[in-house]
């Protein structure tokens, strides 16, 4: 069962999720732009931004995690996005190791894991110079259809320093990030029951083709066969 609502962190998500079965651990987490900080007992973990779906363990477990606004995880975590991309990394590989085990211990003795998990992601950001609203204006630009070089001209920025940027806030260039967003419009529809052929046309892609192939892309399988399984 997954379950969220959202945090006090600005533009971030509090989610949970109870694995109890082996089938449901192994549906695919798909890329969204985003990181996230991730509890599961006696462990927290970063998961860096997706380019792929990612197929977590068979295991059943109880999952935490706080789901950062695309760009704004790095300056959290101390850490560039594209040095994260499509992977999942212990926290103490990126903060000091005591302090990862205090804040496991807290966490794993909390009445409220995801509150408590929360709690850490609000002290951090507390103590750290807020992202850049650039950031933000990029992912709504991008979001909205507009291309690198006239996202990058919005922003005053040349189309090279807006790579860069992007690299480093969200782990890929602004054509990846744009397909992972246009993405994620597709599944809003899709799962709304939109037809294949307007999800298509109102989220961005050239035609029903080119939806299926970025979904089969991105996704690992095809549309319906993600809407299924999810």
């Amino acid at each position: 069962m997954y379950v969220e609502r959202a945090s006090r962190l600005p533009g971030a998500v509090v989610w949970s999720r109870v694995v109890s079965t082996p089938a449901a651990a192994t549906r695919p987490v798909l890329p969204d732009g985003c990181m996230d900080l991730l509890w599961t007992e006696g462990r927290l973990l970063v998961a860096g931004p997706d380019t792929r779906a990612y197929v977590p363990g068979d295991a059943p477990a109880g999952w935490a995690g706080v789901r950062f606004f695309p760009g704004t995880a790095p300056a959290l975590l101390g850490v560039p996005a594209d040095e994260l991309r499509d992977l999942r990394v212990d926290l103490a590989d990126l903060w000091p190791a005591a302090e990862v085990r205090r804040l496991t211990a807290r966490i794993d003795a909390a009445a409220d894991p995801v509150a408590a998990l929360e709690e850490v992601a609000l002290d951090r950001a507390a103590g750290t110079e807020p992202p850049e609203p650039l950031l933000r204006e990029m992912v709504a630009a991008l979001d909205a259809g507009r291309s690198a070089a006239a996202t990058a001209a919005r922003l005053g920025l040349s189309t090279r320093q807006l790579h860069r940027r992007s690299l480093t806030a969200f782990g890929y260039g602004p054509r990846t990030l744009t397909r992972v967003l246009r993405l994620q419009r597709a599944l809003a529809l899709a799962w709304d029951g939109v037809p294949f052929a307007e999800v298509a046309a109102r989220a961005g892609y050239a035609d029903q083709p080119h939806l299926a192939r970025d979904v089969k892309e991105l996704a690992g399988m095809p549309l319906g066969e993600l809407l299924a399984r999810s």
